[in-house]
Order: C-alpha cells, then structure tokens, then sequence
C-alpha cells in the first residue's frame, strides 16, 4: 500500500489521539481518590513504557528490516550509563533529564552507526553472532572501567531517582508515533523490501546498507534513551544488569508480539510483565513460561495440522513464511 502524506498525517494524528486517551486515563486511575494504580503498580507501568520501548527499537531492526540483533541490551547499558553519568554531575531538573536521555540515545546511536558500518553487511546468523559479540564487549567495558568512573563490576550508585509515569510515557510514546510513521515512509517500504528480499530490493535502487543502517541507528537510539530512563527508575545499576539474557528478554517480546508488527510488541510486553508480577515470587516458573510462549506460538504460526489451520483462521494469524526451504531439491 502507497501511503501519501495526507494518509500518514492522519495517521499520526490518529495515533497521537489514542496515546492522549491512555494517557488521560492512566491518570484518572492514579488519582488517591480512586487509587486503582497505587504506588507499587505505577512502577510497573514505568517498566512496562521502558520495555515498550526497547522492544519497538529491536522490533525496527529485527522484526520491520530483518536483522537479527542480540546485541539490543549492550546499546542500552551506553545509554544507561551515560545517562547516569551526566545526572550524578549535574544538577537535577527537567532540562538536565531530557540532555541525560537525549545524550544517552545518541551515543548509543553513534556506537550503533560506527559498529553497523562494517557488521550490517553480514546476514542471518552471522549478523546475530557479531551483534552478540559487540553487546558483550559494551559490557566488559563497561565492568573493567575504573571504579571513579563507572562504577566498574560493582555498579554505579546513588543515581538520582529522576524517571517518572509522565517522562517515561511520553518516551514511550514519541517511540510509537515515530516507528508508526517510519512504517508509513518510503524509508519504512524500503526496509520491509529488505526484509522480504535483499537482492530484489538492490535491483530495484534500494541502497540495502543504507536502509539497514538507519534501521540500526534509529533501533538503538531508542534503546539508549530506554536505558536513560532505566537508570533514573532504579537508582543504580551493574554491568550484568545489561546481559545477554536482557538481550533475549527483549527479543522475546518482539516475537510474541510479532514480528514487524508494532501493536503486537507494546500488547506483549503488557501481557509478558503481568505475568512476570504474578509469577514474581517463582522467576524460574516464569522462565519456563516464556519458552512455553514460545513454542505455542511457534505452533500456531507453522503448524499445518487441520485443528492448527483452524485456530490460526479464527485468531487471524498470519503463517510465517520460511522463504528458500524445498527449492533446493527443485
């Protein structure tokens, strides 16, 4: 579908409406006359807006132009870090917390630009292994670091409690907005052309590392600003904080929510953080569970059984399509 700008216009003002009625909402509920959201549920919904937009940054690059990242967590321990660097330097206020944000989105960005130059020209499982491997060279980096500067393996604390409901929405927020009219560009088609198919795409005058690496950036600017305000939630935080496990946390949600598919992401990740409130108390239950997700999913989405076919037609889930198998013995 060709979407022209009057088409994109309304749709960001659609979307901007929805995010405003939430918003007002959330609000109403908060109130202590009604007190549905007290204290402890509002840092729930602070984490659920970090996660949103962690996942909408991976969903960019992993899920709408087809690169496989493992690295996601590493861009948002920079931006955690750096974020927290600037607020314990600096004096807290508003200004300085979007400087904190901002700086944190954009170092991990310039990382992701300088990294994605030479790695975006891998493909699939190669591209996942380098992403991994720079995620975890951020990290010990990070953990060897003098003590007076980051904090080293010990961590870096007292960071001021500067994240709030309203910063980390709007965040949230903008993230949507902003991935949603991606979607809607000449720059999202030409990403989803990658997706689908690079050679096709070349042919057609799409600049493939171009696309890629704006994909990149863009995916893990988010990030940064996701682990800016991730510092400023919790108060302190460690290099093991921002592992390879923070990297599958993520991916995850991306993948329960489908991939490419934005709503899908910020609904999973609401689904995936009331289960893991409920199931606080028994994290490797909660583990177990995701796996179990998983390979339902995975189920739903490839099964060929009769009783699967007709569950996915009633869900209307779309089949995956594993593009190459069976042309080999052609």
């Amino acid at each position: 579908m060709i979407f022209d700008k009057k088409t994109r216009a309304k749709s960001s003002i659609k979307a901007i409406i929805v995010v405003c009625v939430i918003y007002a909402v959330m609000k109403i509920l908060m109130l202590p006359q009604i007190n549905v959201i007290n204290p402890f549920y509002q840092t729930i919904v602070m984490k659920i807006c970090i996660e949103i937009t962690l996942a909408l940054g991976l969903n960019l690059i992993t899920g709408i132009t087809g690169q496989f990242s493992l690295g996601h967590a590493g861009f948002m321990s920079v931006g955690a870090y750096t974020a927290a660097y600037i607020m314990l330097h600096w004096t807290v206020n508003l200004a300085t917390i979007i400087i904190a944000a901002l700086a944190g989105g954009a170092v991990a960005g310039i990382i992701a630009f300088l990294i994605g130059i030479p790695t975006l020209r891998l493909r699939g499982d190669y591209l996942a292994i380098a992403t991994l491997g720079f995620g975890e060279i951020i990290r010990i980096l990070i953990q060897t670091t003098d003590k007076s500067f980051l904090g080293g393996a010990a961590g870096l604390s007292p960071i001021p409690i500067y994240s709030n409901f309203e910063l980390v929405f709007i965040m949230a927020a903008i993230c949507y907005v902003c991935i949603n009219n991606i979607l809607k560009s000449s720059y999202g088609r030409s990403m989803v052309s990658v997706r689908e198919d690079e050679i096709a795409s070349e042919s057609m005058g799409v600049n493939i590392t171009n696309v890629k690496l704006l994909a990149f950036v863009a995916g893990t600017f988010f990030a940064g600003m996701a682990g800016a305000m991730y510092s400023g939630y919790v108060g302190f935080i460690q290099p093991k904080d921002f592992g390879f496990m923070k990297s599958i946390e993520i991916l995850m949600i991306v993948v329960l929510g489908g991939l490419g598919n934005i709503k899908g992401t910020v609904a999973a990740t609401i689904i995936l953080n009331i289960i893991g409130v409920i199931l606080q108390d028994f994290a490797e239950i909660r583990m177990i569970l995701y796996a179990l997700l998983l390979i339902i999913i995975m189920i739903m989405m490839c099964g060929e059984s009769p009783w699967i076919v007709k569950m996915r037609t009633i869900l209307n889930i779309k089949k995956f399509n594993f593009k190459g198998r069976g042309k080999a013995g052609a």
